[in-house]
């Protein structure tokens, strides 16, 4: 199985930082932003990561991160997304790079607490379909938030005003090789973006969509409250480890 954190986007709930360069660059604790997603992959098992990244600040990502050799892995690719797209059009990038494998994909500003080791050996063991993420929040109105009937997820809603769960879905999902076909058959939202809850939905309609629920915490960093948060979080768990 392969890896890809997609790290692109204009960054733009954290102006004015993201004026002179990538949100994934930016410091969350003692590191930048970027490293956490790459460890997480690494944790469990991935050994060939992409990033997909774009802006004026791309070649930031290969002067900080070189060819990954610090992580350990075989290697460190990168792609370039040419304007907004949006998530799953950065995800298409990576066709070539997947070479009809299975791929684990992160957000870049996604950081986690916990390994999900166990998840992508059990998902590598799936015949076919897609795998995602789940985590109770308090706000779920602010996220992709799953209908969930007994142990399946019945549909995924994007943003609902009343949410029909307590449940998030984050920035991590497992596919199969179909998904770079499905991506080609989407039409763009009302954003002018492809997205990647119409993605999941697809999955969804055709019964080959599984979940998991995350141990630990979970944040984003992509605002400015969870970008201190994620700091706050990373730095207590690191001070309890020493």
């Amino acid at each position: 199985m392969k890896g890809i954190i997609l790290a692109g986007g204009l960054g733009s709930r954290l102006m004015p930082l993201t004026k002179i360069t990538n949100k994934h660059l930016l410091p969350v604790y003692d590191e930048p932003m970027i490293y956490y997603p790459i460890r997480t992959l690494v944790e469990a098992g991935i050994t060939e990561i992409l990033i997909v990244t774009g802006g004026n600040s791309a070649g930031d990502f290969l002067r900080l991160l070189g060819n990954g050799k610090k992580f350990g892995i075989k290697g460190l690719n990168y792609a370039y997304q040419e304007g907004e797209g949006g998530i799953a059009e950065a995800l298409g990038l990576a066709q070539h790079f997947a070479d009809n494998q299975k791929v684990i994909v992160m957000l870049g500003d996604n950081i986690i607490q916990g390994s999900i080791k166990k998840a992508v050996e059990d998902f590598d063991k799936q015949p076919k379909g897609s795998k995602i993420f789940l985590k109770e929040v308090p706000d779920p109105h602010r996220f992709g938030v799953p209908i969930i009937d007994g142990n399946r997820i019945t549909a995924i809603e994007e943003k609902p005003k009343k949410p029909k769960s307590n449940y998030a879905v984050i920035g991590i999902y497992m596919y199969d090789a179909q998904v770079f076909e499905m991506i080609k058959s989407l039409k763009p939202s009302d954003r002018g973006e492809l997205e990647i809850t119409d993605v999941n939905n697809i999955y969804i309609k055709n019964n080959i969509m599984t979940y998991e629920i995350i141990d630990g915490w979970w944040t984003d960093a992509g605002t400015f409250d969870s970008l201190f948060k994620a700091a706050c979080l990373v730095e207590s768990k690191k001070k309890k480890s020493m």
